[in-house]
């Protein structure tokens, strides 16, 4: 499992700030029960103004999952929370703002390192590290529209859903296993 948060207390000056909010937030330590980790494109260091703080985490209980992050975050501005179901699976989500960052917070009963988020972004890590040119030209389609997996699947000609595509893509190049 890659953890590239601790990296960014080293990274760009938008990486350094997002850590310093996190552990600001103490949020790490605060939601250490549901094994949060921090994907997106932030710590990818593909992101444009616009981009959030994703954490995803494993929740069996998403009712008391709800009441916590109410407690904890229900006076941060903006705050926001629904529960609704993403390829079959109830999830809970909750967005809010702190030091300047939005933060998004998706919990479901499934393995951090084996959810869509994470899947996504160690594919989009490997290629990035593979190919160092290609985070300039995500970039590029980024900033004219696209979300980043469908960047990467224009990038790598994938057609039809992006989302499934890149887990196709990275199964298929063995990028990530049925278990990453």
């Amino acid at each position: 499992m890659i953890d590239l948060f601790e990296q960014m207390k080293n990274g760009s000056r938008k990486q350094r700030d997002a850590y310093t909010a996190i552990n600001e937030l103490r949020l790490i330590q605060q939601l250490k029960n549901y094994q949060p980790v921090l994907c997106g494109t932030i710590p990818l260091g593909i992101d444009l103004d616009t981009s959030d703080l994703d954490i995803i985490m494993e929740v069996e209980d998403l009712n008391l999952f709800e009441r916590t992050i109410h407690h904890l975050y229900r006076n941060k501005p903006a705050f926001y929370m629904k529960r609704t179901n993403i390829r079959g699976r109830e999830v809970v989500k909750a967005n809010f703002w702190f030091n300047n960052f939005e933060f998004e917070l998706f919990a479901q009963h499934q393995p951090v390192h084996q959810q869509n988020a994470y899947l996504h972004m160690l594919i989009e890590y490997k290629l990035l590290q593979n190919d160092p040119t290609l985070k300039e030209k995500i970039l590029q389609l980024k900033k004219q529209g696209y979300t980043t997996e469908e960047a990467f699947c224009k990038r790598l000609n994938i057609s039809g859903d992006p989302y499934e595509g890149l887990i196709r893509y990275g199964r298929k190049t063995k990028m990530i296993t049925g278990t990453s």
